[in-house]
């Protein structure tokens, strides 16, 4: 099976390749700039060009293809929709499914043996919040607001130092792996599972934990303007 991995919903934008389970080409690059993610809308179709062109792969082909497996968040509203967009444009263009994955999911799928341990994966959001996938759930809190632990933890992703070190502070069993961004391979490997039904179905639309921050104004949109007659 081919795939087209497409992933810019943290701070690192990744295009992949990933044929049969091997990664084939891939383009990986960090896309911060002072802190906060940037560049993923111009830099990613770039990067999913290339990694196209190094496998051999011709998406004005029907068939081409068999997936696309975007990320779907949490993580930058701008990252997600913009490898969104893409992710479905190319889908149109050569026939081939586009399938969401959560960060969690993809980066869960790099565990599979963890025992007892409950995985739970941190993604730093915004005026010192995180988003906390764990479960299948995805919550956006505190970072001094972690839920109870319930039993021994594993903490992955961009912010799983924070989260370990609030963990074990207050006493928790917390084992701090050093996995920060979801691998392409995994990202395929889940898309896979779920387009032959092996995992419940998730759209490849944005996973927007938080609200958006822009509101219509309290007096409503203004009305359109009136054209003087003749």
């Amino acid at each position: 099976m081919k795939v087209l991995v497409l992933d810019s919903a943290l701070a690192h934008r990744t295009a992949a390749v990933v044929v049969d389970g091997e990664v084939v080409a891939a383009r990986s690059e960090a896309g911060t700039t002072g802190g906060e993610p940037k560049g993923h809308e111009t830099a990613l179709p770039a990067m999913a060009r290339d990694v196209l062109a190094e496998a051999g792969i011709d998406t004005t082909r029907d068939g081409a293809l068999d997936l696309i497996a975007t990320t779907v968040g949490p993580g930058s509203f701008t990252g997600i929709r913009a490898c969104l967009a893409l992710g479905h444009g190319l889908g149109l263009a050569c026939g081939a499914s586009v399938v969401g994955v959560t960060v969690g999911e993809a980066m869960a799928s790099a565990f599979p043996r963890l025992g007892a341990r409950t995985l739970w994966v941190a993604t730093a959001s915004r005026r010192g919040h995180i988003f906390l996938e764990r479960g299948g759930r995805v919550l956006s809190l505190a970072s001094d607001a972690l839920p109870p632990a319930e039993g021994p933890v594993a903490v992955a992703g961009p912010a799983a130092l924070q989260v370990a070190a609030r963990l074990a502070g207050r006493g928790d069993d917390v084992l701090l792996t050093d996995a920060r961004f979801p691998a392409p391979r995994h990202i395929a490997l889940v898309a896979e599972r779920r387009w032959r039904g092996e995992l419940a179905p998730l759209e490849a639309w944005p996973l927007y934990v938080d609200p958006p921050e822009a509101r219509p104004p309290a007096g409503g949109l203004r009305p359109p303007p009136v054209t003087a007659e003749p």
